[in-house]
């Protein structure tokens, strides 16, 4: 048994080594630096067609130990980077971007935290979150639910806060992307970048996209001198495409965010793209009022202090302004080791921030 048993391993001992050295050389191909491509085409078990993001496309061998039942036609790969042979298979083919836009923890802000606003709550909600939870009431009524809202008006009049509401208070899976995002180095990523996008948004539906300062990517188009611009133009038809192209978008609802909105593409904004447009008007005095009470709800006031005063004053208030001050008049208590604010705080902040905002830099400061 002895004698045999040593035969054995004598006549196994090659065949392992064999295999050693094999395994070596695999960990040495995927040791070395990888491109990522695109399969372009099978030609057969072993051959491909491969394309990476920058140059023509090649044909190469596709090496025996990939998994050939997952290759096919534009999934992503791993490419050797000087012989370019398909090394292996990137598993999951959602674009890293994508999956970083995709918000995991909702926001704190919700309803209750929007000074006002009440008429433009009310349409988003119609618009935005009723349809994906309540589908049967459209189709009693015999209308398709809107498919996309945009949010314009002045700069700090609550725009992103309650895109953050709506986001905190659905269960449908939130998208949140900034028109610049879309906006790629490489020809065909931007437009590629968009589909993806709306592919991911289709595969956890229902789903809503919010991009944010879309004048970014969809101001009116013109006749572009340089490839970036063309590019730009390019990825605008891509997202006016998967607004309403052929496929239905089902339960993914889209909201658009900008302050510029008369520079935006007439397509863009046309029924059947983007049904809602919402304004956000600077605030009156009764959501001044609001807005006074819910940044001031958290903090130690003085018994002089009279908001009645900022409330009714003639100066033009966006949300966001009214925030910095009651900020400013704090960082003023803060700064005198106080622990209430008192009415000279709000006084010396409104000042500050408004000589900010109207005056910005007196001339000649920096001659």
């Amino acid at each position: 048994m002895e004698e045999e048993f040593v035969a054995n391993q004598e006549r196994l001992k090659p065949h392992e080594e064999k295999s050693e050295e094999d395994r070596s050389k695999v960990d040495d191909l995927r040791g070395s630096p990888m491109s990522v491509g695109n399969l372009e085409e099978l030609i057969d078990e072993n051959h491909a067609i491969v394309s990476s993001s920058v140059g023509p496309e090649y044909y190469v061998s596709i090496l025996s130990f990939v998994d050939k039942d997952q290759l096919e036609p534009g999934c992503a790969i791993l490419m050797h980077n000087k012989v370019l042979s398909v090394v292996g298979l990137l598993q999951d083919d959602v674009d890293p971007m994508v999956s970083v836009m995709k918000v995991e923890k909702a926001p704190l802000e919700s309803y209750a935290d929007i000074g006002g606003l009440d008429a433009q709550i009310q349409e988003i909600k119609e618009a935005v979150e009723l349809p994906l939870t309540h589908p049967e009431l459209y189709e009693d009524i015999g209308i398709k639910p809107p498919k996309g809202v945009i949010l314009y008006g002045e700069p700090g009049t609550g725009k992103t806060l309650l895109a953050k509401a709506v986001a905190n208070s659905t269960s449908a899976t939130f998208l949140r992307v900034v028109g610049s995002e879309l906006i790629q180095k490489y020809l065909g990523d931007g437009p590629k970048l968009v589909r993806e996008l709306f592919r991911v948004a289709d595969d956890h539906s229902p789903s809503i996209v919010f991009i944010d300062e879309i004048d970014a990517i969809g101001t009116k188009r013109y006749d572009a001198h340089s490839g970036g611009e063309r590019e730009i133009q390019r990825t605008m038809l891509e997202l006016l495409n998967q607004l309403d192209g052929f496929d239905s978008r089902g339960d993914v609802k889209v909201i658009l965010a900008t302050n510029k909105i008369e520079s935006l593409d007439p397509a863009l904004l046309r029924p059947g793209r983007i049904d809602r447009k919402i304004e956000f008007p600077l605030p009156d005095i009764k959501t001044r009022r609001r807005i006074f009470q819910i940044h001031t709800s958290r903090m130690t006031l003085a018994d002089d202090v009279n908001l009645e005063e900022f409330v009714m004053t003639k100066d033009e208030f966006s949300g966001a302004d009214i925030k910095a001050i009651c900020t400013e008049a704090g960082l003023l208590a803060l700064r005198e080791r106080r622990m209430k604010v008192t009415h000279v705080d709000f006084k010396k902040a409104k000042e500050k921030v408004m000589f900010k905002k109207k005056e910005g830099v007196p001339e000649g400061l920096y001659m």
